[in-house]
């Protein structure tokens, strides 16, 4: 048996469409983070760009459980001495919501350059129920259900 290494010509990616309403903020980043990667396919190969794209709307209604709203801070440093800044997650939703989606799933990849593209280039996250990629015709992804 010779093993198998997915190559750049047999890759065929797919658009998926996720709605985050309701859904818990860790559970959905987890599974968009399986999907960019290409987990869920059997041709997986870790050093090859093999996912899909995924859309994600209505980033302002995520879930966020227990008192993660009120405790969660993103924190971010100036480079100067002593200069931390914490962001509350509740300013952040207020502002920019894709952006709490994005660093969710972020911190669920691998820090390597591959998953820099993921996060660039294949996630795909709007505020609202409105995305303009109408075009690539996405199938809707099964919701992850809260318990």
């Amino acid at each position: 048996m010779k093993t198998f290494s997915l190559r750049k010509e047999d890759i065929e990616r797919r658009w998926w469409l996720v709605d985050a309403a309701g859904q818990p903020l860790g559970r959905l980043a987890s599974r968009i983070a399986q999907i960019l990667r290409g987990k869920h396919k059997p041709t997986f190969t870790p050093h090859v760009n093999g996912g899909d794209f995924v859309i994600v709307v209505n980033a302002e209604k995520v879930q966020l459980t227990g008192r993660k709203i009120e405790q969660k801070r993103y924190f971010r440093h100036t480079g100067y001495m002593g200069h931390e800044r914490f962001t509350p997650v509740q300013k952040v939703l207020g502002k920019h919501p894709e952006r709490v989606i994005e660093k969710a799933v972020w911190g669920m990849l691998p820090k390597t350059t591959l998953s820099r593209q993921h996060v660039k280039q294949m996630l795909k996250v709007y505020a609202g129920p409105e995305h303009p990629h109408a075009a690539q015709q996405p199938t809707p992804l099964v919701a992850v259900e809260a318990k």
